[in-house]
Protein backbone atom coordinates (compact mmCIF):
# COMPACT_ATOMS: atom_id res chain seq x y z
CA UNK A 1 0.00 0.00 0.00
CA UNK A 2 1.39 3.57 -1.19
CA UNK A 3 2.67 5.82 1.82
CA UNK A 4 0.07 8.45 2.38
CA UNK A 5 1.58 12.12 1.22
CA UNK A 6 2.77 14.23 4.46
CA UNK A 7 0.89 16.97 4.71
CA UNK A 8 3.08 19.40 6.74
CA UNK A 9 6.55 19.02 5.00
CA UNK A 10 6.77 19.93 1.34
CA UNK A 11 9.18 17.03 -0.06
CA UNK A 12 10.85 14.61 1.71
CA UNK A 13 14.65 15.39 0.16
CA UNK A 14 14.33 18.61 0.47
CA UNK A 15 13.39 18.03 4.32
CA UNK A 16 16.42 15.88 4.36
CA UNK A 17 18.32 18.33 2.27
CA UNK A 18 17.71 21.13 4.64
CA UNK A 19 18.55 19.09 7.74
CA UNK A 20 22.12 17.71 6.02
CA UNK A 21 23.09 21.74 5.44
CA UNK A 22 21.59 22.73 9.11
CA UNK A 23 23.74 19.82 10.72
CA UNK A 24 26.99 20.45 8.97
CA UNK A 25 26.60 24.25 9.58
CA UNK A 26 26.42 23.31 13.16
CA UNK A 27 29.92 21.36 12.70
CA UNK A 28 27.69 17.84 13.90
CA UNK A 29 27.52 15.02 13.36
CA UNK A 30 24.57 12.40 12.99
CA UNK A 31 26.21 10.72 16.07
CA UNK A 32 26.10 14.47 17.74
CA UNK A 33 22.68 15.32 16.76
CA UNK A 34 21.07 12.35 18.30
CA UNK A 35 18.78 11.92 20.96
CA UNK A 36 15.90 9.82 22.40
CA UNK A 37 13.56 8.89 20.44
CA UNK A 38 15.94 10.22 17.26
CA UNK A 39 18.45 7.28 16.38
CA UNK A 40 21.76 8.63 14.15
CA UNK A 41 20.31 5.59 11.97
CA UNK A 42 17.09 7.51 11.71
CA UNK A 43 18.69 10.90 11.18
CA UNK A 44 20.35 9.18 8.31
CA UNK A 45 17.25 8.29 6.60
CA UNK A 46 15.49 11.47 6.97
CA UNK A 47 19.10 13.04 5.33
CA UNK A 48 18.60 10.48 3.04
CA UNK A 49 14.59 11.33 1.91
CA UNK A 50 13.43 8.02 3.54
CA UNK A 51 11.98 9.11 6.15
CA UNK A 52 9.09 12.12 7.31
CA UNK A 53 9.39 13.23 10.37
CA UNK A 54 7.07 14.71 12.60
CA UNK A 55 6.60 18.19 13.81
CA UNK A 56 7.54 17.54 16.79
CA UNK A 57 10.50 16.07 15.69
CA UNK A 58 10.97 18.87 13.81
CA UNK A 59 10.77 21.15 16.14
CA UNK A 60 13.94 19.67 18.76
CA UNK A 61 15.76 18.76 16.02
CA UNK A 62 15.71 22.70 14.42
CA UNK A 63 15.67 24.02 18.46
CA UNK A 64 19.17 21.84 18.37
CA UNK A 65 20.66 23.60 15.25
CA UNK A 66 19.27 27.01 15.82
CA UNK A 67 16.83 27.00 12.75
CA UNK A 68 12.89 26.66 13.07
CA UNK A 69 10.62 24.21 12.50
CA UNK A 70 9.28 25.67 9.12
CA UNK A 71 12.63 26.09 7.76
CA UNK A 72 13.41 22.17 7.74
CA UNK A 73 9.65 21.23 7.14
CA UNK A 74 9.39 23.73 4.50
CA UNK A 75 12.07 25.86 3.77
CA UNK A 76 9.32 29.04 3.62
CA UNK A 77 11.20 30.92 6.73
CA UNK A 78 14.15 30.80 4.61
CA UNK A 79 12.19 31.91 1.14
CA UNK A 80 11.00 34.96 3.44
CA UNK A 81 14.08 35.89 5.29
CA UNK A 82 15.96 36.14 1.87
CA UNK A 83 13.07 38.36 0.56
CA UNK A 84 13.73 40.67 3.31
CA UNK A 85 17.43 40.79 3.20
CA UNK A 86 16.86 42.00 -0.63
CA UNK A 87 14.83 44.58 0.83
CA UNK A 88 17.32 45.54 3.62
CA UNK A 89 20.22 45.82 1.36
CA UNK A 90 18.22 47.45 -1.28
CA UNK A 91 17.46 50.36 1.43
CA UNK A 92 21.01 50.95 2.57
CA UNK A 93 22.12 51.35 -1.10
CA UNK A 94 18.93 54.27 -1.50
CA UNK A 95 20.16 55.88 1.10
CA UNK A 96 17.67 54.24 3.34
CA UNK A 97 19.61 53.34 6.74
CA UNK A 98 16.65 53.62 9.25
CA UNK A 99 14.63 51.21 7.06
CA UNK A 100 17.82 48.94 6.24
CA UNK A 101 18.51 48.80 9.80
CA UNK A 102 15.16 47.89 10.97
CA UNK A 103 14.92 44.37 8.81
CA UNK A 104 18.60 43.80 9.34
CA UNK A 105 17.87 44.32 12.96
CA UNK A 106 15.11 41.94 12.95
CA UNK A 107 16.63 39.25 10.80
CA UNK A 108 19.94 39.17 13.35
CA UNK A 109 17.41 37.11 15.82
CA UNK A 110 16.87 34.09 13.08
CA UNK A 111 17.07 30.66 14.14
CA UNK A 112 19.18 30.02 10.67
CA UNK A 113 23.02 31.34 11.13
CA UNK A 114 23.45 32.18 7.27
CA UNK A 115 20.46 34.58 7.31
CA UNK A 116 21.94 35.81 10.99
CA UNK A 117 25.45 36.30 8.84
CA UNK A 118 24.04 38.65 6.57
CA UNK A 119 22.47 40.73 8.84
CA UNK A 120 24.84 41.31 10.62
CA UNK A 121 27.39 42.27 7.48
CA UNK A 122 24.41 44.64 6.87
CA UNK A 123 24.04 46.34 10.06
CA UNK A 124 28.36 46.37 10.13
CA UNK A 125 28.24 48.64 6.45
CA UNK A 126 25.70 50.73 8.11
CA UNK A 127 27.67 51.09 10.79
CA UNK A 128 30.89 52.04 8.83
CA UNK A 129 28.66 54.17 6.80
CA UNK A 130 27.46 56.59 9.75
CA UNK A 131 30.80 56.89 10.92
CA UNK A 132 31.09 54.31 13.47
CA UNK A 133 34.37 52.17 12.65
CA UNK A 134 34.44 50.03 15.87
CA UNK A 135 30.80 49.15 15.81
CA UNK A 136 31.28 47.71 12.52
CA UNK A 137 34.00 46.34 12.95
CA UNK A 138 31.90 44.07 16.00
CA UNK A 139 29.21 43.45 13.44
CA UNK A 140 31.03 42.37 10.88
CA UNK A 141 33.73 39.93 12.56
CA UNK A 142 30.60 38.11 14.17
CA UNK A 143 29.18 38.41 10.44
CA UNK A 144 32.56 36.17 9.56
CA UNK A 145 32.46 33.96 12.70
CA UNK A 146 28.38 32.80 12.39
CA UNK A 147 29.45 31.81 8.78
CA UNK A 148 32.53 29.87 9.64
CA UNK A 149 34.08 31.54 6.23
CA UNK A 150 37.27 33.17 5.61
CA UNK A 151 37.26 37.44 4.60
CA UNK A 152 38.38 36.15 0.53
CA UNK A 153 35.00 34.59 1.06
CA UNK A 154 32.88 37.77 1.55
CA UNK A 155 34.22 40.21 -0.79
CA UNK A 156 32.20 42.95 0.63
CA UNK A 157 32.70 42.12 4.42
CA UNK A 158 36.59 41.78 4.05
CA UNK A 159 36.36 45.42 2.47
CA UNK A 160 34.37 47.11 4.85
CA UNK A 161 36.28 45.46 7.58
CA UNK A 162 39.71 46.82 6.06
CA UNK A 163 38.32 49.99 6.02
CA UNK A 164 36.96 50.02 9.44
CA UNK A 165 40.43 49.39 10.42
CA UNK A 166 42.61 51.96 8.72
CA UNK A 167 39.78 54.57 9.96
CA UNK A 168 40.70 53.72 13.31
CA UNK A 169 44.84 53.91 12.06
CA UNK A 170 44.76 50.17 13.04
CA UNK A 171 46.45 49.29 9.92
CA UNK A 172 47.90 45.95 10.74
CA UNK A 173 44.69 44.24 10.89
CA UNK A 174 43.72 45.82 7.69
CA UNK A 175 46.87 45.51 5.55
CA UNK A 176 46.25 41.58 7.11
CA UNK A 177 42.79 41.59 5.84
CA UNK A 178 43.71 43.29 2.37
CA UNK A 179 46.64 40.52 1.75
CA UNK A 180 44.61 37.53 2.19
CA UNK A 181 41.89 38.91 -0.16
CA UNK A 182 44.64 39.30 -2.46
CA UNK A 183 46.24 36.28 -2.37
CA UNK A 184 42.88 34.61 -3.18
CA UNK A 185 42.09 36.71 -6.14
CA UNK A 186 45.75 35.63 -7.20
CA UNK A 187 45.26 32.57 -6.70
CA UNK A 188 41.54 32.69 -8.13
CA UNK A 189 42.78 34.60 -11.44
CA UNK A 190 40.39 37.59 -11.03
CA UNK A 191 42.43 40.27 -12.29
CA UNK A 192 39.03 43.28 -11.21
CA UNK A 193 39.35 41.41 -7.76
CA UNK A 194 42.88 41.72 -7.52
CA UNK A 195 42.78 45.18 -8.15
CA UNK A 196 40.35 46.09 -5.81
CA UNK A 197 42.22 44.43 -2.91
CA UNK A 198 45.58 45.76 -4.14
CA UNK A 199 44.44 49.19 -4.09
CA UNK A 200 42.70 48.94 -0.81
CA UNK A 201 45.89 47.20 0.56
CA UNK A 202 48.16 49.96 -0.80
CA UNK A 203 46.36 52.80 1.19
CA UNK A 204 46.95 51.42 3.73
CA UNK A 205 50.54 50.58 3.02
CA UNK A 206 50.94 54.32 1.87
CA UNK A 207 49.12 55.09 5.01
CA UNK A 208 51.33 53.10 7.36
CA UNK A 209 54.19 54.23 5.74
CA UNK A 210 55.30 51.87 4.04
CA UNK A 211 55.94 52.81 0.67
CA UNK A 212 58.15 50.36 -1.15
CA UNK A 213 56.04 47.43 -0.60
CA UNK A 214 52.93 49.23 -1.74
CA UNK A 215 54.90 50.27 -4.83
CA UNK A 216 55.42 46.69 -5.06
CA UNK A 217 52.20 45.53 -4.74
CA UNK A 218 50.75 48.25 -7.75
CA UNK A 219 53.40 47.14 -10.15
CA UNK A 220 52.00 43.55 -9.53
CA UNK A 221 48.53 44.98 -9.49
CA UNK A 222 49.17 46.99 -13.36
CA UNK A 223 50.59 43.77 -14.58
CA UNK A 224 47.70 41.51 -14.01
CA UNK A 225 45.39 44.46 -14.89
CA UNK A 226 46.54 45.21 -18.27
CA UNK A 227 43.27 44.00 -20.01
CA UNK A 228 40.84 45.35 -17.11
CA UNK A 229 38.86 47.89 -18.92
CA UNK A 230 36.45 48.65 -16.25
CA UNK A 231 36.24 52.10 -15.51
CA UNK A 232 36.99 51.42 -11.43
CA UNK A 233 39.50 49.26 -11.24
CA UNK A 234 41.16 51.58 -13.73
CA UNK A 235 40.06 54.79 -11.71
CA UNK A 236 41.57 52.69 -8.61
CA UNK A 237 45.08 52.16 -9.61
CA UNK A 238 45.21 55.80 -11.12
CA UNK A 239 44.36 56.77 -7.43
CA UNK A 240 46.64 54.84 -5.86
CA UNK A 241 49.50 56.07 -7.80
CA UNK A 242 48.90 59.31 -7.58
CA UNK A 243 48.94 58.81 -3.84
CA UNK A 244 52.08 57.14 -3.97
CA UNK A 245 54.03 59.90 -6.73
CA UNK A 246 52.80 62.25 -3.76
CA UNK A 247 54.42 60.64 -0.95
CA UNK A 248 57.38 60.34 -2.94
CA UNK A 249 57.24 64.11 -3.12
CA UNK A 250 56.23 63.99 -7.25
CA UNK A 251 53.51 66.56 -7.01
CA UNK A 252 53.77 66.61 -11.06
CA UNK A 253 53.47 62.60 -11.34
CA UNK A 254 50.52 62.76 -8.77
CA UNK A 255 48.85 65.50 -10.63
CA UNK A 256 48.74 63.17 -13.77
CA UNK A 257 47.09 60.31 -12.48
CA UNK A 258 44.75 62.33 -10.24
CA UNK A 259 43.49 63.73 -13.70
CA UNK A 260 43.51 60.61 -15.00
CA UNK A 261 40.85 59.23 -11.80
CA UNK A 262 39.02 61.91 -12.63
CA UNK A 263 38.41 61.41 -16.05
CA UNK A 264 37.28 57.89 -15.33
CA UNK A 265 35.03 58.85 -12.77
CA UNK A 266 33.19 61.33 -14.97
CA UNK A 267 32.58 58.62 -17.27
CA UNK A 268 31.05 56.77 -14.79
CA UNK A 269 28.53 59.88 -13.34
CA UNK A 270 28.64 58.26 -10.33
CA UNK A 271 27.81 61.11 -7.70
CA UNK A 272 29.48 59.51 -4.58
CA UNK A 273 33.34 58.66 -5.87
CA UNK A 274 33.00 62.00 -8.18
CA UNK A 275 32.93 63.99 -4.87
CA UNK A 276 36.00 61.96 -4.03
CA UNK A 277 38.01 62.05 -7.16
CA UNK A 278 37.75 65.92 -6.98
CA UNK A 279 39.14 66.21 -3.21
CA UNK A 280 41.96 63.72 -4.36
CA UNK A 281 42.96 66.38 -7.24
CA UNK A 282 42.57 69.23 -4.54
CA UNK A 283 44.95 67.76 -2.39
CA UNK A 284 47.34 67.18 -5.52
CA UNK A 285 47.15 70.55 -6.26
CA UNK A 286 47.00 72.03 -3.24
CA UNK A 287 51.00 69.64 -2.95
CA UNK A 288 52.36 71.46 -6.29
CA UNK A 289 51.27 75.20 -5.30
CA UNK A 290 47.84 75.95 -6.62
CA UNK A 291 45.39 76.45 -3.88
CA UNK A 292 43.42 78.40 -6.58
CA UNK A 293 42.61 75.57 -8.47
CA UNK A 294 42.21 73.19 -5.78
CA UNK A 295 39.91 75.43 -4.44
CA UNK A 296 37.71 75.23 -7.92
CA UNK A 297 37.84 71.72 -7.51
CA UNK A 298 36.58 71.61 -3.83
CA UNK A 299 33.81 73.78 -4.15
CA UNK A 300 33.02 71.09 -7.35
CA UNK A 301 33.39 68.21 -4.90
CA UNK A 302 31.64 69.68 -2.30
CA UNK A 303 27.61 69.28 -2.97
CA UNK A 304 28.46 65.74 -4.25
CA UNK A 305 30.30 64.97 -0.64
CA UNK A 306 27.40 67.04 0.95
CA UNK A 307 25.02 64.75 -0.54
CA UNK A 308 25.92 61.40 -0.87
CA UNK A 309 29.54 61.02 1.74
CA UNK A 310 29.41 59.15 4.82
CA UNK A 311 30.02 61.47 7.78
CA UNK A 312 33.46 60.44 7.72
CA UNK A 313 34.18 61.44 3.90
CA UNK A 314 32.61 64.79 4.80
CA UNK A 315 34.92 65.30 7.46
CA UNK A 316 37.91 64.72 5.55
CA UNK A 317 36.48 66.97 2.99
CA UNK A 318 36.03 69.73 5.20
CA UNK A 319 39.44 69.09 6.72
CA UNK A 320 40.85 69.67 3.06
CA UNK A 321 38.68 72.93 2.76
CA UNK A 322 40.57 73.77 5.90
CA UNK A 323 44.20 73.82 4.41
CA UNK A 324 42.68 75.11 0.83
CA UNK A 325 41.60 78.10 2.71
CA UNK A 326 44.72 78.10 5.06
CA UNK A 327 46.79 78.50 2.00
CA UNK A 328 44.72 80.84 0.06
CA UNK A 329 45.91 83.50 3.07
CA UNK A 330 42.19 82.83 5.12
CA UNK A 331 43.54 81.40 8.07
CA UNK A 332 40.83 82.54 10.50
CA UNK A 333 38.25 80.39 8.11
CA UNK A 334 40.38 77.43 8.44
CA UNK A 335 40.80 77.23 11.76
CA UNK A 336 36.93 77.44 12.30
CA UNK A 337 36.36 75.14 10.00
CA UNK A 338 39.19 72.64 11.10
CA UNK A 339 37.89 72.80 14.65
CA UNK A 340 34.40 72.15 13.77
CA UNK A 341 35.60 68.76 12.03
CA UNK A 342 37.75 67.78 15.36
CA UNK A 343 34.58 68.16 17.36
CA UNK A 344 32.46 65.84 15.38
CA UNK A 345 35.93 63.17 14.98
CA UNK A 346 36.51 62.10 18.40
CA UNK A 347 37.04 59.63 20.18
CA UNK A 348 35.55 57.68 17.48
CA UNK A 349 38.26 58.32 15.18
CA UNK A 350 41.37 59.18 17.44
CA UNK A 351 43.90 59.22 14.10
CA UNK A 352 41.78 61.53 12.27
CA UNK A 353 41.52 63.67 14.95
CA UNK A 354 44.76 64.12 15.90
CA UNK A 355 45.85 65.10 12.02
CA UNK A 356 43.02 67.54 12.56
CA UNK A 357 43.82 69.57 15.00
CA UNK A 358 47.58 68.92 13.88
CA UNK A 359 46.18 71.30 10.85
CA UNK A 360 44.42 73.31 13.36
CA UNK A 361 47.94 73.99 15.15
CA UNK A 362 50.03 74.72 11.70
CA UNK A 363 47.48 77.37 11.53
CA UNK A 364 47.63 79.22 14.46
CA UNK A 365 51.72 78.90 14.59
CA UNK A 366 51.43 80.29 10.78
CA UNK A 367 49.33 83.17 12.93
CA UNK A 368 52.20 83.70 14.92
CA UNK A 369 50.27 82.53 18.10
CA UNK A 370 52.63 79.81 19.49
CA UNK A 371 50.80 79.58 22.82
CA UNK A 372 47.58 78.32 21.04
CA UNK A 373 49.93 76.27 18.31
CA UNK A 374 51.63 74.78 21.20
CA UNK A 375 48.45 73.48 23.07
CA UNK A 376 46.57 72.30 19.76
CA UNK A 377 49.64 70.29 18.70
CA UNK A 378 49.92 68.45 22.33
CA UNK A 379 45.73 68.21 21.91
CA UNK A 380 46.91 66.60 18.70
CA UNK A 381 49.49 63.89 20.02
CA UNK A 382 47.40 62.92 22.50
CA UNK A 383 45.01 61.49 20.18
CA UNK A 384 47.36 60.09 18.00
CA UNK A 385 49.42 58.57 21.06
CA UNK A 386 46.27 56.21 21.06
CA UNK A 387 47.20 54.44 18.18
CA UNK A 388 50.95 54.75 18.59
CA UNK A 389 53.49 54.03 16.78
CA UNK A 390 52.66 56.34 13.93
CA UNK A 391 53.95 58.80 11.44
CA UNK A 392 51.54 61.49 11.80
CA UNK A 393 52.65 61.28 15.66
CA UNK A 394 56.04 61.93 14.53
CA UNK A 395 55.80 65.21 12.62
CA UNK A 396 53.73 66.26 15.64
CA UNK A 397 56.59 65.86 17.94
CA UNK A 398 59.11 67.33 15.71
CA UNK A 399 56.58 70.55 15.66
CA UNK A 400 56.26 70.65 19.08
CA UNK A 401 60.61 70.38 18.91
CA UNK A 402 60.51 73.57 17.02
CA UNK A 403 58.20 75.60 18.80
CA UNK A 404 59.84 75.05 22.00
CA UNK A 405 63.62 75.54 20.68
CA UNK A 406 62.10 78.74 18.88
CA UNK A 407 61.10 79.88 22.70
CA UNK A 408 64.08 79.01 24.03
CA UNK A 409 63.15 75.79 26.31
CA UNK A 410 65.59 73.67 24.81
CA UNK A 411 64.95 71.22 27.27
CA UNK A 412 61.38 70.71 26.35
CA UNK A 413 62.74 71.04 22.61
CA UNK A 414 65.31 67.74 23.13
CA UNK A 415 62.67 65.46 24.76
CA UNK A 416 60.17 66.12 21.89
CA UNK A 417 63.38 66.23 19.37
CA UNK A 418 63.98 62.53 20.92
CA UNK A 419 60.37 61.41 20.75
CA UNK A 420 60.13 62.45 16.99
CA UNK A 421 63.51 60.54 16.33
CA UNK A 422 62.03 57.37 18.41
CA UNK A 423 58.50 57.32 16.30
CA UNK A 424 60.63 57.91 13.53
CA UNK A 425 62.56 54.47 14.20
CA UNK A 426 59.20 52.82 15.26
CA UNK A 427 57.57 53.13 11.62
CA UNK A 428 58.43 52.05 7.65
CA UNK A 429 60.69 55.01 6.49
CA UNK A 430 58.54 57.04 3.85
CA UNK A 431 60.15 59.72 2.05
CA UNK A 432 59.86 63.48 2.76
CA UNK A 433 56.95 65.31 1.21
CA UNK A 434 53.71 65.96 2.47
CA UNK A 435 51.65 63.98 -0.21
CA UNK A 436 48.66 63.40 -1.41
CA UNK A 437 48.38 61.93 2.09
CA UNK A 438 50.68 63.05 4.13
CA UNK A 439 50.36 64.49 7.71
CA UNK A 440 48.24 68.11 6.55
CA UNK A 441 45.41 66.49 5.59
CA UNK A 442 43.67 62.32 5.89
CA UNK A 443 44.45 60.60 2.54
CA UNK A 444 40.87 59.35 0.80
CA UNK A 445 40.63 55.89 -1.20
CA UNK A 446 38.09 54.51 -3.82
Amino acid sequence: MPRQKSTHVDDPKAVGLRLKEARERAGLSQRQLAFSGCSPAYISRIEAGDRIPSLQLLRELGRRLGVSEDYLATGAAEAEAASRLMDADLARRLDEPEVAAEIYGSLAESDDPAIRSQALEGLGHLALRRGEPREAIQYLESALHMSGEREPDRPAVAESLGRAYATLGEFAPAIAIFERCVEAARAGEDAAQHIRFACLLAYSLIDNGSLNRAEQVLAEALARGEDVTDPYSRARLYWSQSMLRGERGDPEGAARYAYRALALIELTEDAHFLGSAHQLVAQVELDRGDPHAALEHIEQGRPLVEAMGTPIQRAHFRIEEARVLARLGQAEGAAALALQVTAQLGDALPEDAGRAYALVADIFAELGEKNRAQELYELAAEFLERNNPNRYLADVYGKLADLHESEGRTDQAFDYMKKALSMQKAVPHATAGSGAGGSSGPSISL
